[in-house]
């Protein structure tokens, strides 16, 4: 009995790493949900006596939740290599909940900023339906690289195409810069054209098979990480200075330091010839 108890013991302390998965999925749901409000209706009444309705956008508190989820999504991995618990299931089931989180809460994103964006034009607020679908190619391409990931079996430590949670947290940044008005730059963030490229480009480097860097160590000594530890440091100091517009920048940061990056040679342990799995 008492070893049957701590069999059922151990398999729940293997299911710790799916629960925060799971977490991760009501984040995205909890964003999906407030990016989709527009908040409460506030009529006034101005001098003339007209009527002025106002509509805030919650899409600001979305970002936060999905900054959440991915905050989440790093600490299920880091657990389950704690815990010893990595499944295939978990890993289905990581994918399942970052296609939400990563794919379909930041499209919604991307939706709101278009209709915003084209609502200030001449005309805009009759915009058509096809101005506004682009946002979810970006939703498209996150699922099919996670497809792509789940099947692979060469993205140990660098990944084939951008991380779908570093993406997620570019456009997750969006908001947040247009809201807190970083340095005067929130009327590029609703600019319709701008929010096209970004779509068009960050799906293809989601989808694309280029390598990128993955922050995870090996070791940490400075000849096989320099390249991390010093887009670490600039990411630190950027946060400070720029704020939530340190996102774009620690962005196109990562993608510049990755085409100079290239896969650590694994390490050999008493085990055998194996990568030591260290993430940060």
């Amino acid at each position: 009995m008492e070893n049957s108890g701590a069999l059922d013991q151990k398999n729940m302390m293997k299911q710790i790493p799916n629960i925060f998965t799971l977490i991760n999925l009501i984040f995205g749901c909890i964003a999906i949900v407030l990016i989709l409000q527009t908040g409460e209706t506030i009529v006034v009444m101005d001098q003339m006596g007209a009527s002025q309705v106002t509509l805030p956008e919650k899409i600001w508190q979305g970002s936060l939740f999905i900054i959440g989820a991915a905050v989440i999504d790093f600490l299920d991995g880091f657990l389950a290599r704690l815990l010893k618990a990595n499944s295939e299931k978990g890993k289905q089931l990581d994918s399942l909940c970052d296609v939400v989180s990563f794919g379909v809460a930041p499209g919604m994103i991307l939706y709101q900023l278009l209709r915003i964006g084209h609502a200030r034009e001449e005309g805009g607020l009759d915009v058509s339906m096809l101005a506004l679908l682009p946002a979810f190619i970006y939703s498209a391409a996150v699922a099919w690289r996670l497809a792509k990931f789940n099947v692979s079996t060469n993205q140990s430590y660098s990944f084939r195409g951008v991380p779908c949670p570093a993406a997620g947290l570019l456009i997750a940044s969006f908001p947040l810069i247009i809201f807190y008005q970083c340095f005067g730059m929130q009327q590029y963030f609703i600019n319709v054209w701008l929010l096209y490229a970004v779509i068009i480009a960050v799906s293809y480097l989601m989808v694309s098979n280029r390598v990128f860097m993955a922050i995870k160590f090996s070791d940490f000594s400075f000849k096989n990480n320099l390249l991390k530890y010093v887009l670490l440091l600039i990411s630190l100091v950027c946060i400070a200075y720029f704020r939530w517009l340190a996102v774009p920048i620690i962005f196109l940061l990562y993608l510049i330091f990755s085409m100079f990056s290239r896969d650590p040679s694994p390490m050999v342990t008493e085990t055998g010839r194996e990568t030591l799995d260290v993430t940060v």
